[in-house]
């Protein structure tokens, strides 16, 4: 994987066809179709091929709302999502209306679009599709400028003055792409979907508290509120479109001062429950999850899916998952090992942990742990390598687990060599963070046998020096530390580095 192209956590999701089940289930999409097989000769649209003005109330009694201001807004919005998806093809001319009829409506030409026989008649793909482009148009309308802050910079002519009004469309659209992609992160931190929406002020503090400051300042806490009072406003509209499941701003915040909302926001963390949820609370979908993780990859991001690696070989299986939550990786194993010979499994797994070089540890410990899910059938393939320096410590361990008879007792030099090997692949996995379990790992491993790094420094394994000096960084007996380090010391020198 190239270092320059950021690999997210593997995420789980729904198949295709139920993902297009939710999608043909949008609220948006819904009106959106309805429209479109309402829509006909008759249907007036402007120069722009939105709906004429007059036609709005119509349609919004077409989708069985009030023709009130707001049943005309969503008709309006439920109309560029078909313009934009090709529901509706809207063909309008390009001439000049007549001299004296500039105020008068130009009527179009308003006939089905191809892409509607796919709601019924398309394959799951082939909604999904549909489904994006939606969904391009629900962020396009979520970045767009508040009716108010329109309304401020409206002249009386009824033209808006874009250069008094604040606002950066690149800018609000890259905002918004952001706050989605930390929502996805922090949904998929865990190896999959989290059942539990994240606080609207967590998340606005994630976009604007820098991860160095310990207390925001009062400045910062200041743009957090606004930012949360922005994202209300957003996924109030992306909700419609099945992005996310979302529980607005209480109503009531909504009239208190600046500086008792901002600093609400700021301790959230010690509120209750009930109170963080007044302040709102946002969760993707999986078919947000889907609908996220496709932009991101199209913005160049790595972002697995667990199941993908299912037809590839095991060398594919155990590098992909190297870097996988463990949870994660025993699910993206349990997919792989479907409708495959476990005896034969097993043997492809056990090859593919071969090697010397930095990662072959941490694919061996996979291996160990795939292993665990072929279960009996395993066992004579694992019985092949017990003579094996490299995999024999590892096969010994997983017949012993099993209560396995006749289990031979294993050298010494390869119990050093397992423990080592073990040490690296906890080291890679962990990759400087969250220690203590591996600790515990070299602590326990010290004090079972005695003068451990007396033998440790002689083992022939690529990590042995690198392994040691973490043991002296990891071990809280200051004795054994420095035991540790003249061991690392004794490895360098044997090896030459």
């Amino acid at each position: 994987m190239s270092p320059d192209r950021p690999t997210l956590p593997p995420v789980r999701l729904p198949s295709e066809a139920e993902l297009a089940r939710d999608a043909l289930a949008a609220p948006l999409l819904v009106r959106a179709v309805r429209l479109a097989r309402w829509a006909g000769p008759e249907t007036r649209v402007d120069q722009d091929g939105e709906l004429d003005e007059g036609q709005l109330a119509a349609a919004a009694v077409a989708l069985g709302l009030i023709p009130d201001e707001d049943g005309q807004a969503y008709a309006g919005e439920a109309w560029r999502v078909a313009l934009d998806t090709g529901l509706v093809l809207a063909d309008v001319s390009d001439e000049e209306p007549p001299a004296g009829a500039a105020d008068e409506p130009q009527a179009g030409t308003v006939t089905a679009g191809e892409q509607l026989p796919l709601v019924t008649g398309g394959a799951p793909g082939d909604v999904l599709a549909l489904w994006r482009d939606a969904l391009e148009t629900a962020l396009a309308d979520a970045a767009a400028p508040l009716f108010d802050d329109l309304a401020e910079v409206t002249g009386e002519d009824g033209e808006i003055d874009l250069d008094a009004l604040d606002w950066d469309p690149e800018q609000e659209a890259d905002f918004l792409d952001a706050v989605l992609g930390n929502l996805y992160l922090l949904t998929v931190s865990g190896g999959g979907p989290a059942d539990s929406a994240v606080p609207l002020p967590a998340l606005a503090a994630s976009m604007l508290v820098p991860d160095d400051m310990r207390e925001p300042t009062d400045d910062v806490l200041e743009q957090v509120s606004e930012a949360m009072m922005r994202l209300d406003d957003q996924f109030r509209v992306l909700e419609p479109i099945g992005l996310v499941e979302y529980q607005p701003v209480d109503e009531a915040l909504m009239a208190e001062e600046p500086d008792d909302a901002a600093e609400a926001a700021g301790a959230a963390d010690a509120a209750t429950e009930e109170d963080v949820q007044r302040y709102g609370m946002v969760r993707l979908t999986p078919l947000g999850l889907y609908g996220v993780r496709t932009r991101l990859v199209e913005a160049g991001l790595t972002a697995p899916v667990i199941g993908e690696l299912a037809d590839k070989d095991a060398d594919a299986l155990l590098g992909g998952v190297a870097d996988y939550p463990e949870a994660a990786a025993l699910a993206e194993t349990a997919a792989w090992l479907v409708g495959r010979d476990p005896a034969g499994a097993a043997r492809d797994l056990l090859a593919a942990a071969r090697g010397v070089d930095a990662r072959a540890p941490l694919r061996r410990l996979h291996c160990q742990q795939a292993l665990t899910l072929v279960g009996a059938d395993a066992e004579p393939a694992v019985r092949e390598v017990l003579d094996d320096p490299r995999l024999g410590g590892l096969a010994r361990v997983w017949l012993a687990e099993r209560g396995a008879p006749d289990v031979p007792p294993p050298p010494e030099a390869m119990i050093f060599w397992l423990a080592v090997d073990t040490i690296a692949a906890q080291l890679d996995a962990a990759g400087g963070e969250d220690l203590d379990e591996l600790r515990d790992l070299v602590e326990g491993l010290t004090g079972q046998h005695g003068g451990f790094f007396d033998a440790a420094w002689r083992v022939d394994h690529p990590a042995t020096p690198e392994v040691l000096e973490a043991m002296g960084r990891l071990h809280r007996d200051k004795t054994m530390a420095k035991e540790a380090r003249k061991a690392a010391f004794k490895a360098r020198s044997k090896s030459g580095a």
